[in-house]
């Protein structure tokens, strides 16, 4: 395996500002980086030069390189001067190695900020984090997505309101969080020793397993509902087989990053007997609730009943040692484990 590509160096901060790099993990989209980092570069040159110097960096999961063109063509239309937008080829597979190479690349940093590629920030995305980070010294911000729809969504779909994601008042403690729109203070991850885990790269749920680590460990995480992006959803995730695909996973991939937080053996064991019979009681009332919304003609209850059968199969599976790897790229999304992964 050839090594990685380093990105260029960054320039030094003046004393008394706080660097922050921002983080695009990108992975064959090249259309959704050309829309993005143009915004990331102009939302960078808004917060306040007194306070912060910020920088925009790609990493690109792609091992032919693909973005290395776009992320050049997107610094000459923003004029982005030396070290202002960065590339670097991250290739082992799997957006745990890709966070982990970011984390490496921010290491000149005191704040990482994460957002997916096929997300696009508000105006004022950046700042509000910056805000709030500065006013509760925190070791996480979490923001809001919100959903951005390519055409008319199913009614099912609608219906069981599988696209809105939450909302509270900034400030509120929170003890787990997505990495789709996320600040880090990385002085304190560093100090606690925290990295993305590897084995949950192609399977998701690596940003759900550290922001629970995170606060374990004793991090603050807070929320910040000022900090707005939108998460532009194709069409070929607005269908059924998507949502309860996804339920399954996401069922999946709870009872492993049990299972990775578990202390010794035996905690394990029970995190599996616990995992199988919440799964199978989630599969049980989905079922239920299911059935009900077929006699009652009720679109939400069907919807909402199905979905929640899925998650508790992908609970019930996971405690049996089933992993599914739903960002697999070699043609195989399953595999068994006989260990705690």
């Amino acid at each position: 395996m050839t090594a990685p590509t380093p990105a260029p160096p960054v320039p030094a901060a003046r004393p008394g500002t706080v660097r922050v790099t921002v983080a695009v993990p990108t992975y064959r989209r090249p259309e959704d980086l050309r829309a993005l980092l143009p915004l990331l570069v102009q939302q960078a040159r808004e917060v306040p030069a007194g306070r912060y110097v910020v920088d925009v960096l790609v990493v690109d999961n792609d091992p032919d390189g693909g973005a290395a063109a776009t992320a050049a063509e997107a610094a000459r239309a923003a004029g982005a001067a030396e070290g202002e937008l960065r590339y670097a080829a991250e290739p082992t597979p799997g957006i745990a190695a890709v966070r982990n190479r970011a984390l490496t690349e921010a290491a000149g940093a005191r704040l990482l900020a994460f957002l997916d590629d096929d997300e696009r920030p508000e105006p004022g995305w950046l700042a509000a984090l910056l805000d709030t980070w500065s006013a509760t010294g925190a070791a996480a911000v979490s923001g809001v997505v919100l959903a951005g729809y390519a055409g008319e969504l199913d009614p099912w779909i609608r219906a069981g309101g599988f696209f809105v994601r939450r909302r509270m008042p900034t400030g509120t403690g929170i003890d787990v969080a997505a990495c789709g729109n996320l600040l880090l203070d990385l002085q304190q991850v560093r100090a606690l020793g925290l990295r993305f885990e590897p084995a949950l790269g192609l399977g998701g749920g690596e940003d759900t397993l550290f922001s629970r680590t995170l606060a374990r460990a004793g991090g603050r995480m807070v929320w910040c509902d000022e900090s707005v992006v939108v998460d532009r959803v194709p069409a070929e995730r607005m269908t059924r087989t998507w949502v309860l695909t996804r339920a399954w996973s996401h069922g999946n991939a709870a009872v492993l990053t049990d299972l990775r937080l578990a202390p010794g053996t035996s905690a394990r064991l029970r995190i599996r007997a616990s995992g199988l019979a919440r799964g199978l009681a989630r599969g049980g009332g989905g079922g239920l609730r299911w059935g009900w919304g077929l006699v009652s003609r009720s679109a939400r209850h069907q919807a909402r009943g199905l979905r929640t059968l899925l998650r508790g199969a992908g609970m019930a599976a996971g405690a049996c040692g089933l992993v599914f790897e739903e960002y697999g790229r070699s043609g195989r999304r399953w595999r068994l484990t006989g260990g705690h992964r």
